[in-house]
């Protein structure tokens, strides 16, 4: 089993991978392999809705000169999927989202059934509005939504401060816990796929 742990902060090693670390380093204790993925920094497309993934059914965008194909492709291998964010405005990073619209765009069919969760990072305010932003990619892709005992954030602007939210790090740990206990209970006994195929309901007539 493994759990790809998403860092979409501009900063590879700040808060969010900080928290991802406490997370990492408490699956391992569960024996639970995990990859700490960074989305960088470079230029990523937004989605122009060409349906071009839709077409090719090969569940990634059509656009293959960014990062976005190379996450797919690890969300595609990994049996659980965690995305952690700074909080920017309020929301989830606007690189992170650009990304993930596109991701689950193209390829929310092949994650259906695998749990996901959130994380997010804030200095002060807005955590609970971009943790609900994140998981909403969850919610319509039929992913099981893995909780801890709270919000799954921490607090500081660096990362040393971080390291001092010992509420926030120890919900980093019950999140992991639950990751691992929901992965291996659904190991024999997997989400069940969709019976009916998906409908689409124009509300404009």
């Amino acid at each position: 089993m493994k759990v790809l742990l998403i860092n979409g902060s501009p900063h590879k090693n700040g808060c969010v991978f900080t928290a991802l670390s406490e997370i990492k380093k408490t699956l391992a204790e569960d024996e639970v392999d995990s990859e700490i993925f960074h989305i960088g920094t470079e230029p990523v497309r937004g989605c122009i809705a060409c349906h071009a993934c839709f077409k090719n059914k090969l569940g990634k965008c059509a656009f293959d000169d960014d990062v976005c194909n190379t996450l797919v492709e690890k969300m595609k291998e990994a049996d659980g999927i965690i995305i952690g964010s700074p909080v920017h405005y309020a929301s989830a990073a606007g690189a992170l989202c650009t990304v993930l619209d596109r991701a689950f765009y193209s390829a929310a069919s092949f994650f259906e059934g695998k749990p996901g969760a959130a994380v997010v990072s804030c200095r002060r305010g807005g955590a609970s509005a971009a943790f609900d932003r994140l998981n909403k990619y969850f919610t319509i892709s039929r992913m099981p939504v893995v909780s801890s005992q709270y919000w799954n954030a921490v607090h500081g602007r660096k990362a040393e401060e971080v390291l001092k939210d010992e509420e926030g790090l120890q919900i980093m740990r019950a999140l992991a816990h639950n990751m691992a206990w929901l992965l291996k209970s659904l190991k024999d006994n997997p989400v069940p796929k969709a019976e009916e195929p998906h409908l689409w309901t124009n509300f404009i007539r």
